[in-house]
């Protein structure tokens, strides 16, 4: 019994040790196939390609309307009926409100009036002084041929001559003030002109363009002010981008240029076309204003709306060009790693333009060398990779 015993304890030790032999060899077997397959430091790489760049200046603008008009009242009156409130859509030649203007409106009326006759008054009288000066003229030639035949004296022709020179004189300053009260009667006209633009004889004012009435200043039974505009309308047609640039920006930017323009609060993105660029900065920001066109097919915009414009600038064609990423620093340097026989190479490099994301490399690169993007500041010089995503 003691011998059985003996035996199955000795063939149970026997079983666990070729067992646990076996489980260890092959646990050797998987680490060293783990350790295999992990060798290197994971990369992604990308093919170094030739391409055109151009250095990129992101500012903030505004949105408006392109045909945007205000309507201002130089006088003034006082309101006595509201047609619309801001927020409306309007017509061209709608009745937008009505204002007390009849003692203005007298005044151009008489003023008109003043202006026409002291025209006609002109006219008229420029007639009469042609017509007596025509006939001095003949009667001078006259005497003179008179004269020449011994028919007319000396003192007659000087007389004759007297005559015609008194006539022109005397035209020349009726004339001079008539055209002095012609400008007088013009210059108020026009003075009352600009107060009454876009107001009809009833003292209705009205839309020049149709559009959105984006303010309303006109409260009945209220003074309007003379200070800002009664009302001011975005017309229907196009808008526009308007931004304003450093003076270093501003030689770089020529008309019909584009430029890329997002609007988030409309979630539009498009490309502009310079229209103009201010020669002369404003005083208060030393900024100049650039004004972009929006294309006539954008649509869902509003005046207000911020606007992120990017000015593509100074270009370079054939350039090698990198995500600015894969691109290290160290002080004044700077450096890339290229991959060569799955093995991570130190490259210096220099730069150049800047784009969106990208930067131009002037030396350093070649096109054809595979060059890390991802997991470049885990290497050294000689570290061996393995590249786990991008091209091979």
């Amino acid at each position: 019994m003691k011998k059985k015993q003996h035996k199955r304890v000795a063939a149970l030790a026997l079983t666990v040790a070729l067992t646990v032999a076996l489980t260890g060899c092959g646990s050797d077997s998987q680490e060293g196939s783990d350790l295999e397959q992990m060798a290197g430091t994971a990369v992604q790489i990308e093919t170094v390609s030739a391409e055109t760049i151009s250095a990129e200046n992101t500012v903030s603008g505004q949105v408006g309307a392109d045909n945007e008009r205000s309507i201002y009242i130089a006088t003034s009156a006082k309101c006595t009926a509201v047609n619309h409130r801001a927020g409306d859509s309007v017509q061209a030649g709608e009745v937008i409100c009505t204002l007390d203007l009849g003692s203005t409106l007298a005044s151009y009326h008489a003023a008109n009036i003043s202006y026409q006759s002291s025209t006609q008054s002109y006219q008229d009288q420029a007639a009469v002084f042609e017509s007596q000066i025509a006939l001095y003229q003949k009667n001078l030639d006259n005497t003179k041929a008179l004269y020449e035949i011994g028919a007319a004296s000396q003192t007659e022709i000087d007389q004759a001559e007297l005559q015609l020179q008194s006539a022109v004189a005397q035209k020349n300053a009726t004339l001079s003030q008539l055209e002095a009260g012609i400008q007088s009667a013009k210059s108020n006209v026009e003075q009352l002109s600009i107060a009454l633009e876009n107001v009809d004889d009833s003292g209705n004012v009205i839309a020049p363009i149709s559009g959105t009435l984006v303010s309303m200043n006109a409260v009945e039974n209220s003074m309007i002010s003379t200070s800002m505009p009664v009302a001011v309308i975005d017309g229907v047609d196009q808008m526009k981008v308007t931004v304003s640039v450093s003076e270093a920006l501003v030689p770089k930017l020529t008309i019909g240029d584009s430029a890329d323009i997002a609007v988030s609060a409309a979630g539009k993105s498009f490309v502009g076309t310079i229209r103009s660029v201010d020669r002369a900065a404003n005083l208060q920001t030393k900024l100049y204003t650039v004004t972009l066109s929006v294309p006539a097919d954008v649509a869902g915009l509003l005046s207000g709306m911020f606007a992120d414009v990017t000015f593509h600038t100074e270009t370079s064609e054939n350039a090698i060009v990198v995500p600015s990423d894969a691109i290290l620093t160290n002080g004044d340097l700077q450096y890339v790693f290229v991959v060569e026989e799955d093995t991570a190479k130190y490259t210096e490099v220099t730069t150049g333009l800047t784009g969106n994301g990208v930067t131009e490399v002037t030396s350093g690169l070649s096109a054809g060398q595979q060059l890390v993007t991802v997991g470049q500041t885990y290497l050294t010089d000689g570290t061996p990779v393995r590249i786990v995503s991008g091209e091979e």
